[in-house]
């Protein structure tokens, strides 16, 4: 595996092996590696000549510095974890790297996309996504790019940032990994302390259960329901359940036929604040 650390270097070595007609798959990732990234990597790996991996924690989608600066960094492990997929090329830049000086995000409007729920809840976390995303893809030139569906309205966000743009990439959003008691996977767990890593999979039976509500009840019951389950757990504590509509991701009021449903889910288990969603079943 190839490590670069400069975007000058980088940028030289892909630019060779575009020249030689090779594809290049693309995963960005904050590190502290998991099966979930891997599940992005070896789906490159599969599908493209090429796989470059970014592990970069970038401080302007941070809207909590107490969060960045604990963020977990495990830089040697996850070198491992990718040399055990064969992963082509590591990315791991410095923030002088990408930001040089001015560690600012670029303003940016994704079509109202970027007000909806974490949007609410983490000021200027998007303008900080759109900024890294777009460097990177500056950087990296891919012809994929592949992000999970746990972060999916960042993945709409992107999707949306690459029509604007009219960059000549493609998205692909991959199905969310679990842990065998359905917790969604995420960096973020390996802080939980052992009680709230025991309570966290409440989360996702929950939205299975709120799921399975929706031919039986309004969208009003099911949040309603899914507030009073929460409010009576002992250890998590509910930030905000929406459903939302897939591709607008505005919250709704009813359900129509024919149309995409996603209800997303934030929740703090201690000081670690998780995040989950999940497709609800056309009517």
């Amino acid at each position: 595996m190839k490590i670069f650390k400069s975007k000058t270097d980088l940028k030289k070595y892909l630019v060779a092996q575009k020249k030689n007609k090779k594809s290049v798959g693309f995963v960005p990732t904050m590190g502290a590696l998991h099966r979930g990234h891997l599940s992005l990597i070896k789906k490159a790996l599969d599908k493209n000549d090429i796989t470059v991996v970014s592990i970069f924690v970038n401080p302007t989608q941070f809207d909590n510095k107490e969060d960045l600066d604990k963020y977990p960094q495990t830089l040697e492990q996850d070198i491992k974890l990718l040399e055990s997929v064969a992963c082509n090329v590591l990315f791991v830049p410095s923030v002088k790297e990408i930001y040089n000086a001015n560690v600012v995000a670029e303003k940016f409007y994704f079509d109202g996309l970027e007000h909806q729920m974490e949007g609410k809840f983490r000021d200027g976390h998007f303008d900080g996504v759109g900024t890294i995303v777009k460097n990177l893809f500056e950087i990296v030139t891919p012809d994929v790019a592949y992000f999970g569906k746990k972060d999916f309205q960042q993945l709409q966000i992107i999707k949306k940032m690459v029509e604007k743009l009219e960059l000549p990439i493609k998205i692909k959003g991959m199905p969310i990994f679990r842990e065998k008691d359905g917790l969604a996977m995420s960096s973020r767990n390996a802080r939980l302390l052992p009680k709230y890593r025991k309570a966290a999979p409440f989360i996702h039976k929950t939205l299975k259960k709120a799921r399975n509500k929706t031919a039986t009840n309004n969208v009003n019951e099911i949040i309603d329901w899914v507030k009073t389950k929460f409010e009576k757990h002992p250890l998590l504590e509910l930030e905000y359940f929406i459903i939302a509509e897939e591709t607008s991701l505005e919250s709704v009021t009813s359900f129509e036929p024919k149309k995409k449903y996603r209800a997303f889910i934030a929740v703090f288990a201690g000081d670690i604040r998780l995040i989950d969603n999940i497709r609800f079943k056309n009517n």
